[in-house]
């Protein structure tokens, strides 16, 4: 009776010791399973990781630094800190105190003998025109020793030194950051008083342009998809063989550089031109039409070299779509029209979509053919982004005007992105 007695006793334990060794196994194994989770996420890194820090060097960095020079404005601070600090806590209308009159003679001489005072100017001159000429005149104009009080010096010399605005664009550039830029690139400006105000009409140009920029671009996406989605129809119709030999006289412009092919276009458009000297030929015109240095040629040269960006989104949507939900909607009294437009277009919607936002966007930010074959009414904002790096030398303007273009692109993105949501939720 003792030995079962004893046996029952130590059954229990037996049990709750196999039970700790199972757990035991089981917690291994999730240890396990997550060092090797562990270990493949950081596979997943490592082969990530290089193409990671390429787009960081090469594209984000450089974007960013572009664009912060739109709100950057460093340049004063460090060469009139006297006036900067004088004109901090005076408010216009009032003229400022004799005291930063006094400071603004003293940064004058120091930033002179430091040869920065073109620098100076230069900024000072972007907010209000006149003003280098307005330094470099006080410049060599200061006695060496005041016979007089600062503000008395000083607007004898020039009258503009009693001028509130010159002393409230003083201000402004006081940084580290600014507004000017952004509001320049939508023809908006400060006054004295700090209130943003339009530029007058013979100032206020980017609007102008950035409508123009928006109207070119969404004329040239008509175009291609009017010319487009009839042939990625035609696509889907022809056999493989002969769809292939369609798409490579569509893919033709991807191997030919953008530059060669509007320079084509220049030598067939101008008045000498291919196509002038052939309609002479024929006898449909008598003397050579302008066909350069306008909208038309701009239409014409970007439908052609965006067009592969239409028909391929086109195409690699319509080829999936079967017809027999089209001859289902004949058999129920549709007429070809209604089956097109009820049953076929919306399912090619995502692709009219993809392809009508890779032309728009690409014709914003369009520069060579504009710039060759278009007028000066045919300009966009691409050619004033180059104007300002290449010519002016003024990086934040070009900046805010990039900045501009950055936020319609990401935009559209997201405008893309809630329709194409909407739809695949069901809605119309």
């Amino acid at each position: 009776m003792s030995a079962i007695r004893q046996t029952e006793t130590d059954a229990p334990v037996a049990l709750k010791s196999g039970d700790r060794s199972r757990l035991e196994i089981v917690r291994e194994r999730k240890a396990l399973l997550r060092r090797t989770q562990r270990t493949q996420e950081l596979i997943s890194i490592g082969l990530v990781a290089p193409l990671f820090i390429f787009l960081l060097l090469t594209f984000v960095i450089p974007i960013s630094t572009m664009l912060w020079q739109s709100v950057s404005d460093p340049v004063l601070g460090p060469l009139f800190p006297r006036t900067i600090a004088a004109l901090r806590d005076w408010r216009p209308p009032a003229l400022p105190p004799e005291t930063a009159y006094h400071a603004l003679i003293d940064d004058i001489r120091t930033s002179d003998a430091n040869s920065t005072l073109a620098k100076a100017a230069t900024r000072l001159n972007y907010d209000w025109t006149g003003f280098r000429s307005l330094l470099f005149k006080t410049s060599s104009a200061l006695p060496e020793k005041l016979t007089q009080p600062a503000h008395g010096t000083l607007t004898a010399i020039d009258k503009r030194w009693d001028d509130v605005d010159v002393w409230a664009a003083i201000k402004r550039a006081s940084g580290p950051l600014t507004d000017l830029n952004l509001l320049a690139a939508v023809d908006l400006s400060r006054n004295a008083a700090g209130s943003i105000v339009r530029k007058p009409a013979n100032e206020a140009v980017f609007v102008t342009i950035l409508v123009r920029t928006f109207v070119i671009a969404a004329g040239v996406t008509v175009l291609a998809f009017l010319l487009g989605f009839p042939l990625a129809l035609l696509l889907t119709k022809l056999s493989p063989g002969q769809a292939n030999i369609v798409l490579f006289f569509v893919l033709l412009p991807f191997w030919t550089s953008i530059l060669v092919r509007t320079f084509a276009w220049f030598v067939m458009l101008q008045r000498e031109g291919i196509l002038n000297e052939l309609l002479m030929f024929i006898g449909a015109i008598r003397e050579p039409m302008r066909l350069m240095f306008n909208r038309t040629a701009v239409f014409v040269a970007l439908v052609q070299v965006f067009l592969p960006f239409m028909v391929l989104p086109l195409y690699s949507v319509m080829k999936n779509i079967s017809p027999v939900h089209q001859l289902a909607a004949a058999s129920l009294g549709a007429t070809p029209f209604t089956a097109f437009r009820r049953i076929y277009l919306p399912q090619a919607m995502p692709g009219v979509r993809a392809g009508c936002l890779l032309v728009f966007i690409q014709a914003l930010g369009v520069y060579i053919t504009p710039a060759i074959l278009g007028g000066a009414d045919d300009q966009g904002v691409a050619y004033m982004i180059a104007f300002y790096v290449n010519k002016t030398i003024q990086w934040g303007m070009a900046a805010a005007l990039s900045l501009i273009l950055l936020t319609a692109t990401l935009l559209l993105g997201a405008l893309y992105m809630r329709l194409a949501g909407r739809q695949q939720l069901g809605f119309r």
